[in-house]
Order: structure tokens, then sequence, then C-alpha cells
């Protein structure tokens, strides 16, 4: 009988336990916290397509002035940084050979005309006479490039960039001389081949020089080059510059830009996209039916105080403005306006 009645306290105060419990964890039970966030609509816009390459400035015309064979200088008429016209004379090479060649052209001329007389006569045969008539044409084609050897003229109107001898000297492998045309100026880019569609001859393009900071240069599209560098993906594009103040020289980094027209493109606002620690990554988080979804998004042009989105956001989502910094994939928000 007692030991019923024990029985019976234990299996109550068993109960009493096990309620005990039950009430504690309905009491730690919550309902899930949202995030408050503020958002806006991602919209479509026309938006000028605008890219910018690197470039090189070079001279739109390079020639090296030497001699056709080796001689001894004996003046040089300019200096670097002299500016010279087309024709005008710029060395004088040692003329010795060109000296002795003509007497041995004037003696040649002399054995022609008698043969000539003899040949009426028939003192000599039309071969006889078809061998001197060649050998006085070889004399004088060797002493006409003896005398564009000996007075070297300018092919071109610009300016002197090098002087690679002084009088005197030997011509040997470098040239006496560099002439280089800088008005106008050339801009050599390499441009990606998904644009090469799009470019075209005379185009007109902005080209902006790091030591100008804040000037812009006006130039157009003068030549494309035909085919793509399988290794680059790139076709190259030669620029024209006007350069009538010759502020513009060869050497100097350029930043090309071509602009493509409009193109319509979902537009969101700046504060919305959000670049990933550690990397160029940039994301921005919607909102699906109460919830933060995250989408990792190509970006193209700032524009002031919006991103130009290229792919990852559709026209019509709702992205999150501000809070991002607490969301998850996939969490519980609320819009707050």
């Amino acid at each position: 009988m007692k030991a019923n009645h024990l029985l019976q306290l234990s299996t109550l105060a068993l109960f009493i336990v096990m309620g005990a419990c039950s009430g504690e964890k309905k009491a730690e039970t919550t309902p899930e916290e949202k995030i408050k966030v503020t958002v806006q609509t991602a919209q479509v816009e026309n938006i000028q397509q605008q890219e910018t390459f690197t470039a090189n400035i070079e001279a739109e015309i390079v020639n090296q002035i030497a001699p056709a064979i080796p001689a001894r200088i004996r003046k040089i008429y300019v200096d670097v940084g002299n500016y010279v016209s087309k024709g005008q004379k710029l060395v004088d090479m040692d003329n010795t050979s060109l000296d002795q060649q003509q007497v041995q052209l004037n003696n040649l001329e002399k054995d022609y005309q008698r043969y000539q007389e003899l040949f009426k006569s028939g003192g000599v045969s039309q071969q006889q006479l078809d061998q001197m008539k060649t050998q006085v044409d070889v004399m004088r084609t060797a002493i006409s490039n003896l005398k564009e050897n000996s007075a070297l003229l300018s092919p071109i109107s610009g300016t002197i960039t090098a002087r690679n001898y002084d009088n005197g000297d030997v011509f040997g492998q470098k040239p006496i001389l560099t002439v280089e045309q800088l008005n106008p100026a050339k801009a050599l880019v390499y441009i990606s081949e998904t644009f090469f569609p799009k470019v075209k001859v005379g185009m007109p393009v902005d080209i902006r020089l790091d030591i100008y900071e804040g000037e812009s240069f006006q130039g157009k599209v003068k030549l494309i080059y035909p085919t793509i560098d399988p290794n680059t993906h790139t076709f190259g594009c030669e620029i024209s510059i006007p350069n009538n103040q010759m502020k513009v020289r060869p050497g100097m980094f350029a930043r090309v830009a071509f602009n493509f027209g409009e193109m319509p493109h979902v537009t969101v606002p700046d504060a919305s996209v959000i670049k990933q620690t550690g990397s160029n990554d940039r994301f921005v988080y919607t909102v699906v039916d109460g919830k933060a979804v995250y989408n990792t998004v190509r970006v193209g042009q700032r524009l002031n105080d919006k991103w130009e989105i290229l792919s990852g956001i559709n026209p019509g989502d709702v992205v999150v403005t501000t809070g991002q910094t607490k969301l998850v994939d996939g969490v519980a928000v609320e819009i707050i306006k």
C-alpha cells in the first residue's frame, strides 16, 4: 500500500517537471525578426555608350635619312629640333667617287660618239655600238645614284628628332638623321573585337593625355586594321589628331574615348551596388516575396548617382538601397519608406 503511494507521487512529480520544461520552451520561441530596408525600382534609360581604350602617340610619318652606300659625311646642316621643309638639303656626303665617275662618263660619251661615226662608215658593227651605249647608260645610272647619295634631301616637311653622327664621321649602320611629321599626330589604339563592327573610318573620337589634365583633343579614325589578333582578340586602329599647336608628341600616353550612340540599359541607384571585399565583383540585393535575394551584377558606366547594369538585374526589380550590411541571401526583410 505504502509502495503504491510512493509510485503515484513519483509519477505526479515527473508530469510536473515535464510541464515546466514544456512551458519554458514555449516562452523562448519568438517570431522571425525582419531586417528593415529601403528600396527603389530598377529603371531602363537610354545611355550614351562610351568606351575608352589606352593608346600611344606616334608621328604620322617617320623617315630615316641615310645614303645607299657607306661614305664619309662632309657636312650636316641641321640639328635635333629643327623644322625642315620637303626637298630641303640636310646632309652633304663626300663626292670623290662622284667626280671620278663623272670623268669616266665623259670619256665613254666621247667613245660612243666616235662609234656612231664609225658605224655609219661600216667601221664597227651594230652589236659593238649597242654594247658601247649600254656602258654609257650604266654609268649614267651610277652617277645619278651617287648624286642622290651625295646630297641627302628631306622627303617630308617635319622635325628632326635624331642625329647620330658629326661632320667627318663615316656613315655606318645607324641613319644619319630622323625626320618625323608631327602634324597631324597619330594615336595607335587596340580595341576589343566586340567593337569591330561599330568602328568606322571618319568616326570622331575624344583623346585625353595624362600630361594635360582636364584638356581633350579631337581626332578621327583614319585606318582600321583588317584582322583580329588571335592572342589578344583585339584589332588595331589609327587615329589622326590635328596638332597645330604641337602639344601632342610621340611617346605620350593617351586615353581614346569612342561614342557608339545610345542604348537602353537598366540603371540602379549608386547606393544599391556593393563591391565584394577582396575582388572587383559587385552585387545587388533585391526583394522578392518579402525576402532578400543576392544578385551578382556586371556594371557599365557610373552615371552620377546611378550605375548602368549590363547583366544581373532586370527592369522593375526592387533593389535594396539601405540596410544591405545586415542582409544575407534569403533573410526576411521589411520595406520602410
